[in-house]
């Protein structure tokens, strides 16, 4: 009898529970679907383009250290090929510390009242930017990790002002160089990347941009950004820091076309993270800036080629790696917008154009542009800029400009004369805050440290003078 009681009591303390708990048990059931809903609404990253942006992050430093640093040093004398390949690795090296200090915060922030111009200080030493953190690509929705967008842009900031030290090479003062490469990179090369390239994204295309971005002018991967930038600030160094000692006057050919051919290589190989990589995405588009980038340099390299065996004779080495380079160079702000063929004419135009600016007009302004940045990287920056406004045409092959405000984000194109102007201002823009920027700071340093080593340290040679070692012994 007791048992049958105990049996009742236990059943009716089960209702009793379940009566209790009824309510929880629902609740966590319509809870479930709306957690489940909103895991699925917070987006996640492919792992191919996460993947894809790690790959041209790394190639990228590749067209830097060693690239860049051997294409420069074997076009120097070798008694100062060691103080480029410092002056290049130093800067690397100093950038990187700027760029995730405030350099990152200048250029992909909104600024306020100052937006046109630059950024803010709101994610300065990376406040706010974890691994939960995203950056939107160029499609609606797909975004790959902040951390990837942010160190991949860090290495454009690190081989820009690399760049420039190719102009006044063999003369310069170490401590100068990365005095000026501290002030340019903050007050030039951090406000135009912001002009250039900041916006909303395609979710929230109405945002406020940059200035340039409002212009209406595309630049794929920097060509106003990187290299009308370098090549503007080369030009200004250049006249500044006056001729080397014994220019014209003495032999100052490259100590080694080897190395130099290894360094063009190298930068071919390094600039697909460059130009396929600013696509953010591993599609259709990054394949499309990849052939472009093999074809318009293969086109600038016979080009060049082409041009020297009808004015001198014969083709050299040299004028095949200054080929390549000029091909790079034009082909980096059309990278995902011309069609292949757009991509091979331009390579084929760039280089006959560059070489005239190498030969005839640096010898005409006797100017000293030891390894010709502003004849290659500033010319064919300004005609890559302009001519990406006429071949992003769909009628000439080009994949057109996406409209993000259209439900599809229909690609079209505003007609040439729209977007030609659209690209010279964006030059303009351009050539003018780097040439007055880029002179005020050399006055800066010049003042501070002084630009030009003794007459004597630079008869001896930068690496002597001023590292205490040599590249080579023999």
């Amino acid at each position: 009898m007791s048992s049958i009681k105990l049996s009742t009591s236990l059943g009716r303390l089960g209702a009793l529970t379940a009566a209790l708990l009824a309510p929880a048990v629902a609740f966590a059931q319509e809870a479930a679907p709306a957690a489940a809903e909103a895991v699925a609404a917070v987006p996640v990253p492919d792992k191919g383009d996460t993947t894809w942006m790690l790959l041209s992050t790394i190639l990228v430093l590749l067209m830097t250290v060693p690239g860049l640093a051997l294409f420069y040093g074997g076009l120097v004398r070798a008694k100062n090929m060691l103080s480029v390949l410092m002056q290049v690795m130093m800067i690397t090296a100093i950038v990187m510390i700027i760029w995730v200090t405030y350099g990152y915060s200048l250029a992909f922030t909104d600024g306020g009242s100052l937006n046109l111009f630059v950024g803010g200080f709101s994610k300065m030493f990376l406040a706010g930017v974890d691994t939960t953190t995203l950056a939107e690509s160029f499609s609606k929705g797909v975004f790959i990790p902040e951390y990837v967008f942010v160190v991949f842009q860090m290495t454009f900031a690190c081989i820009t002002p690399a760049l420039i030290v190719g102009a006044f090479a063999e003369r310069i003062r170490f401590s100068a160089v990365v005095l000026f490469v501290i002030l340019w990179v903050t007050f030039v090369y951090f406000p135009i990347a912001h002009m250039v390239w900041f916006w909303g994204g395609p979710s929230a295309y109405t945002a406020p941009t940059g200035l340039i971005f409002s212009f209406g002018a595309i630049d794929f991967a920097g060509g106003t950004v990187v290299h009308i930038n370098a090549g503007i600030a080369g030009l200004v160094g250049a006249i500044m820091l006056g001729k080397r000692t014994g220019y014209k006057k003495e032999i100052m050919a490259p100590h080694s076309m080897t190395l130099t051919m290894v360094g063009a290589s190298l930068l071919w190989v390094g600039w697909f993270g460059f130009n396929a990589g600013s696509n953010l995405e591993a599609n259709a588009y990054a394949g499309l800036a990849m052939i472009n980038t093999f074809l318009a340099t293969a086109a600038a390299i016979i080009s060049w080629a082409a041009v020297e065996t009808l004015v001198r004779g014969k083709a050299s080495m040299l004028g095949a790696a200054s080929g390549a380079v000029a091909g790079l160079v034009a082909v980096t702000p059309a990278a995902g917008f011309a069609g292949p063929m757009g991509a091979i004419v331009l390579g084929f135009i760039v280089s006959p154009v560059c070489y005239f600016f190498v030969d005839v007009v640096k010898n005409k302004f006797n100017y000293d542009d030891s390894l010709d940045v502003f004849g290659v990287h500033g010319v064919g920056g300004i005609l890559g800029a302009i001519a990406t406004g006429i071949l992003v045409n769909p009628a000439l092959g080009g994949a057109g400009i996406v409209d993000y405000s259209t439900a599809d984000f229909a690609a079209g194109y505003a007609g040439t004369a729209t977007q030609v102007l659209a690209q010279l201002k964006g030059v303009l823009v351009t050539v003018v805050w780097s040439g007055i920027g880029s002179f005020i700071i050399f006055k800066i340093v010049d003042s501070i440290v002084g630009l030009r080593v003794s007459v004597e340290a630079e008869r001896e040679g930068l690496d002597l003078s001023s590292h205490g070692e040599a590249a080579y012994h023999s």
